[in-house]
């Protein structure tokens, strides 16, 4: 009896297939076992690749605010630096007599304006602008800075009364609080109750 390769493959084909019989669901559950646990590799690795995308996205949001902010924000300590200039020139200003002063020192004070006025076009420019509360105006902690409270009959307690020192905000920050002077809140008046009735 010769064999051939076809007659050998199939004889062992019948063999295999007489004599594991009961047992071929064994390799079906080993390939749904197999499936299972690439899908749970898959489910894994497109959860890391998602995290991967929003931390990159996130990193390069944050980069370009750390970005924008740099560019407001670069001069700010140089711009603290110039306020004591701008508060000087407003002393100069303050303290030179209105009336009854020479030709000289007129032009002397509209040039030390002139020269305010120019500083404060390029503290606009630049993002920085003047926190002057008005008397009366609500105290606002995150821009005033109380030095002292006064009692008012014509302003409510909590209110700006006088202005000491000019504060600056550089865009949406504070750079100085402006000091000032608060009202003092009144004493409220003890009511009687009328228990001889």
């Amino acid at each position: 009896m010769t064999d051939t390769p076809e007659a050998t493959a199939a004889a062992t084909a019948a063999a295999a297939a007489g004599s594991t019989a009961p047992d071929a669901t064994a390799p079906e559950a080993a390939a749904v076992e197999r499936i299972a646990q690439l899908e749970a590799e898959v489910a894994s690795m497109k959860d890391q690749a998602l995290r991967a995308l929003a931390e990159a996205e996130n990193l390069r949001r944050r980069t370009e605010r750390e970005k924008e902010d740099a560019q407001k924000y670069a001069i700010a300590r140089f711009a603290k630096d110039l306020l004591s200039v701008a508060d000087n020139l407003r002393r100069a200003i303050d303290a030179a007599p209105a009336e009854g002063t020479d030709e000289a020192t007129r032009n002397l004070v509209d040039g030390v304006a002139a020269t305010e006025r120019e500083l404060t076009a390029v503290f606009e420019r630049f993002g920085v602008r003047k926190v002057d509360p008005a008397a009366g105006d609500r105290f606002d902690p995150n821009l005033h800075e109380a030095l002292f409270e006064m009692p008012s009959d014509a302003h409510p307690g909590g209110s700006v009364l006088q202005v000491v020192r000019a504060g600056y905000t550089i865009h949406d920050r504070l750079l100085r609080a402006a000091q000032v002077g608060v009202a003092k809140a009144g004493e409220a008046p003890v009511q009687r109750v009328d228990t001889t009735a």
